[in-house]
């Protein structure tokens, strides 16, 4: 019998879709077979008549490297003595007999735009130096640190302008690091997030329609310059989360559509198959080789490049078979719920938890529930889920003018209804500055001088508010400018004292963030978070307690004025007695003082304090410490205990994980799945009660 490098297992595995190391098999490896060093090519390509390989290590010959089909669908070829920088593709004999060349799904590396030829690379050879982070990330749960997120879009953060020569002037990942990441610091992030570096053709797309699933983008470098990148990052403390795209792909002739000559990583219905709003087709779930395809690439992000985290990209899409679309095609059940793509995010996110000390956030703008409650709870199993409710609402609130701000009242104090429904991250991202939507700057209400004000204390406000955070390049330091791809940031605003105050203000509240678990730590949910006054809606003020689930010790009282006038006296209730000492104020020439509560009923509370605020102030104070009861420090000792349960219930989950039948025996699909058979009656019914708009085809 001929030894394959795609064994038995390996197509066994593949064929039942859990594979997790795919990309260890599938693609382009340079391996010594015999004593001969070369390079092995795998290819799934099931209705393909005929492939070969067409490289500049054989002229770009075709019929040359002729790929053997060793089963009914996998293609196999070892190639002796080419090596690594190799360009390559597959010169592909569909089924209807026409020639088409295609680039490697599984590639590790791709030319530069607009040149697409895979490269042939061995990411063996980087030493990583983060060890120490990784193993202090195992042991945590991410729910209880901070994470404030920094998200950049690498080719227009700066431009190297030394590169005159150059149309792009982009910065490389080597250089990227270093200055990155001691902007990061300084400013006090926690986290990156790297908008879409999946290797893209089109710069507008802005990496969110991706040809390399297994491959950084070479704008900014080779795939050792990215490992560089975040072992960097990891070395100086900072977590990286990669923008991830597994709900479509672009039709570029040399990708992944029509792949074989058929609708091979696409849907074959035509009311399933693409997404008219972007022109892109939508992956097929409901085959295990597609869904194995997209849960490997999660894996190898993690795996090869330590990626801390994914962030799913338009995971609503991927919910609804209705989504953009003027006709669609129902579910068995009766509803547009797409139960696949349910099935494939429970399956994807039980094993990378399972298996990585990695998660996944979700960019969801659904009313599915569950989003982040584990599997065996019917939930989907991220990690996070963008809350796009609150962004929503409050960019709302601060477009309106402070006059009738009154009407809209509402919008600030009705995200705190469902703050604690699911893991949250709040998030003022790229999408909310592009597209004559304005900066974040420009969004607020008023004149140009307000407007200073007005963003200083939507960040406290922001900062207050429960869930981790995330803001966009630029936002920081109150760029007017909308984002703009193909340009820097306007760094020669932090010359402006206006601008520089709004970055000095953000930066503290970053620190002041990180440093005070009451902020960051959700984890108890129950109890941190207590209004003062929601409801002085005639003055546009916020009063509210962040605190910890069993005391009010090392609690924080916030006092948000979004008013542009003087607020003077403001009485509020607080919970204790002693000294409140003002940490914070968003006026930077203000001096640190404290205020001693009045024993005094006010906001329903013992104790009042009278404050003063002017203009767009924010405040912050600190509440005075009090010794522990015995009954408090046993609601913590429960507390702490509940929390860590929930955490190892979340990764120690397998109910959802595949079972793999025997050989010979037939596999349930994803849909018929007793979990998705259960989710997807108890959906009909719920559908079905409000009178569901299915349209039947």
């Amino acid at each position: 019998m001929v030894k394959r490098f795609f064994t038995d297992l390996d197509r066994y595995y593949f064929h039942h879709g859990v594979h997790y190391e795919l990309y260890d098999k599938m693609g382009a490896h340079v391996v010594e077979e015999d004593g001969v060093r070369g390079v092995h090519f795998v290819l799934w390509a099931p209705s393909a008549r005929a492939v070969c390989i067409v490289s500049d290590g054989n002229g770009w010959t075709p019929w040359r490297d002729i790929m053997e089909k060793v089963d009914d669908c996998i293609w196999e070829l070892f190639v002796p003595g080419m090596c690594e920088g190799v360009k390559y593709k597959y010169l592909i004999v569909r089924a209807d007999g026409s020639e088409v060349m295609k680039a490697d799904p599984y590639a590790y590396a791709s030319e530069l735009r607009p040149a697409n030829a895979s490269v042939v690379a061995d990411l063996k050879k980087y030493e990583w130096g983060d060890k120490q982070w990784l193993d202090e990330k195992a042991k945590e749960n991410f729910l209880e640190k901070p994470m404030a997120v920094y998200e950049v879009h690498l080719g227009s953060w700066k431009k190297d302008w030394d590169k005159w020569w150059e149309e792009d002037k982009f910065l490389d990942y080597r250089r990227l690091a270093h200055e990155l990441c001691e902007y990061v610091k300084w400013m006090g992030y926690t986290h990156i997030e790297v908008m879409g570096i999946c290797e893209y053709p089109f710069d507008g797309s802005w990496g969110y329609q991706v040809t390399g699933y297994f491959s950084p983008t070479a704008r900014y470098g080779k795939p050792e310059d990215f490992m560089f990148f975040v072992d960097y990052m990891h070395k100086n403390g900072i977590g990286v989360i990669l923008d991830w795209v597994p709900a479509h792909f672009p039709k570029d002739e040399f990708g992944l559509d029509w792949f074989d000559g058929t609708p091979l990583y696409e849907y074959a219905d035509p009311l399933r198959a693409e997404y008219p709003q972007w022109g892109t087709k939508a992956f097929d779930l409901g085959k295990p080789e597609v869904s194995n395809f997209l849960i490997a690439s999660a894996f190898f992000w993690v795996n090869v490049y330590h990626i801390d985290a994914l962030r799913a990209d338009a995971v609503a899409a991927m919910l609804y078979n209705s989504f953009g679309r003027s006709e669609w095609r129902p579910n068995k059940y009766g509803t547009d719920f797409n139960m696949e793509s349910f099935e494939f995010f429970r399956h994807l996110n039980t094993v990378l938890r399972q298996r990585t000390s990695a998660f996944i956030i979700a960019e969801d703008s659904s009313i599915v529930s569950g989003i982040t409650a584990p599997a065996k709870n019917d939930g989907l199993g991220f990690g996070l889920k963008w809350d796009m409710g609150w962004m929503n609402d409050t960019i709302r609130y601060y477009n309106e003018d402070p006059v009738f701000r009154r009407y809209k009242h509402h919008l600030m104090t009705g995200t705190f209804d469902y703050v604690f429904d699911e893991n949250y991250i709040l998030v003022l991202s790229h999408d909310e500055v592009v597209h004559g939507k304005g900066s974040m700057f420009n969004k607020m209400a008023g004149s140009h001088q307000d407007k200073f004000g007005a963003l200083k204390t939507t960040y406290t406000m922001m900062m207050g508010h429960p869930g981790k955070k995330l803001l966009f390049m630029g936002q920081d330091f109150g760029q007017e400018a909308e984002w703009d791809y193909k340009d820097s940031l306007q760094w020669y605003l932090c010359d402006d004292p206006g601008h520089r105050d709004i970055m000095e203000c953000y930066r503290k509240l970053l620190h002041l963030y990180t440093s005070r678990p009451v902020l960051y730590n959700d984890a108890g949910k129950k109890n941190v978070f207590e209004w003062i006054n929601s409801g002085d809606y005639m003055r546009n003020l916020f009063s509210f307690i962040r605190r910890n689930p069993w005391n009010y010790n090392d609690a924080l009282v916030f006092v948000i004025n979004f008013a542009p006038v003087f607020r003077d006296p403001i009485e509020i209730g607080v919970p204790v007695s002693g000294d409140y000492v003002k940490i914070f104020s968003t006026y930077s020439d203000e001096e640190e003082y404290s205020l001693t509560a009045v024993k005094e009923e006010c906001d329903g509370r013992p104790y009042r304090l009278v404050v003063k605020l002017r203009p767009y102030e924010s405040l912050i104070f600190a509440v005075p410490y009090h010794e522990s009861t015995e009954e408090e420090k046993e609601e913590e000792r429960k507390t702490r205990r509940r929390i860590k349960k929930e955490h190892e219930d979340a990764i120690s989950d397998n109910k959802h994980v595949p079972k793999i039948p025997a050989p010979g025996e037939v596999g349930a699909s994803a849909e018929e799945s007793p979990a998705a058979k259960k989710e997807g009656v108890k959906i009909a019914k719920a559908v079905r009660s409000r009178k569901s708009p299915v349209k039947k085809q």
